[in-house]
């Protein structure tokens, strides 16, 4: 594990081999509505991805589902050839109907396909990052993940995946996949409101495992709460912009990966979480994830769950 000071807010992380900066950007939102279809400014999301990367940033999460295959040839057309720094994690498990769904693909067929996809509209000979995303639009679901997680130690042995990840992941299924082969993150749903996750976080913190909180601002509900408003008064600041510096301080292997397809509202994010909070501050807001202001239960309706914080 690595934590070294960046002009970014909170330094960087070691996935593996490959360090990022803790700061990521999640690209599901540069697809159309409902994360279907090309962007309305084809223009304007190539200059997102442009930017995230002059800002320094390392790290940035996709999948071939996002559109589907949208937002990979976006990333491709804005950063190819990419530079040695930067670092693309992606995900499997999933694909899209036409009703906008996302029906679960975990088959070794489906799981070798996504992969091949991947690489393919990314123009990459080797992911760096690959999660098997497990569960379904309510949440994470028991169940075994060995088939499809053997499927991707096979092809990272093929020189295809460099390092592996779960995402929407019970506890268990962490625990199943680390014994099958060695995890550089996870990657579920967590946010001031949504603190189910917390023993998981620390756990992973012990072994130098990223956690990657998707919907940090609430998804599709926004975080609302008296106690988070107050802090960001306090402050002089956004409600959004305490939740993420709130969530760089909550551990220090928890990586961001808010999305958005606005250059403006890329650097509102960025300035945001680099808000130094106080030991009073965090008090405060410990208390959200108490149960006295939880957000509406709907942000759990993301779908494919990558994502990227919905901001």
């Amino acid at each position: 594990m690595s934590t070294f000071p960046t002009s970014l807010p909170g330094g960087t992380w070691t996935l593996g081999d490959l360090t990022v900066t803790r700061f990521g950007y999640g690209a599901m939102q540069l697809a159309g509505p409902g994360v279907m279809g090309p962007p309305a400014d084809h223009d304007g999301a190539l200059a997102v991805l442009r930017e995230a990367v002059g800002l320094g940033i390392t790290h940035i999460d996709t999948s071939d589902a996002y559109g589907p295959r949208v937002t990979n040839r976006l990333i491709r057309e804005a950063l190819h050839p990419y530079p040695e720094t930067l670092h693309i994690v992606t995900k499997v498990g999933a694909i899209r109907d036409e009703q906008g769904g996302w029906p679960p693909a975990r088959r070794p067929e489906d799981v070798r396909r996504a992969v091949l996809d991947n690489l393919e509209a990314l123009g990459l000979d080797t992911l760096d990052v690959v999660n098997l995303r497990l569960g379904d639009a309510r949440g994470p679901r028991p169940g075994s993940l060995a088939e499809p997680f053997e499927t991707l130690v096979e092809l990272q042995r093929q020189g295809l995946v460099r390092h592996l990840g779960v995402s929407n992941a019970t506890a268990g299924q962490v625990a199943e996949a680390r014994s099958i082969a060695p995890i550089v993150c996870v990657q579920n749903m967590y946010n001031l409101a949504h603190r189910q996750d917390d023993e998981l976080i620390d756990e992973l913190a012990r072994q130098d495992i990223a956690y990657v909180p998707f919907f940090p601002l609430g998804g599709f509900s926004p975080l609302q709460s008296s106690a988070l408003t107050a802090v960001a008064a306090r402050l002089d600041s956004t409600p959004m912009s305490v939740a993420l510096a709130w969530l760089l301080h909550r551990s220090p292997n928890i990586l961001l990966i808010p999305g958005t397809s606005s250059v403006a509202h890329l650097r509102e994010n960025v300035a945001g979480a680099g808000l130094s909070l106080s030991g009073e501050d965090l008090a405060e807001l410990d208390q959200i994830g108490r149960g006295q202001h939880q957000t509406a239960r709907s942000a759990q309706a993301g779908g494919m769950g990558g994502d990227s914080g919905r901001t």
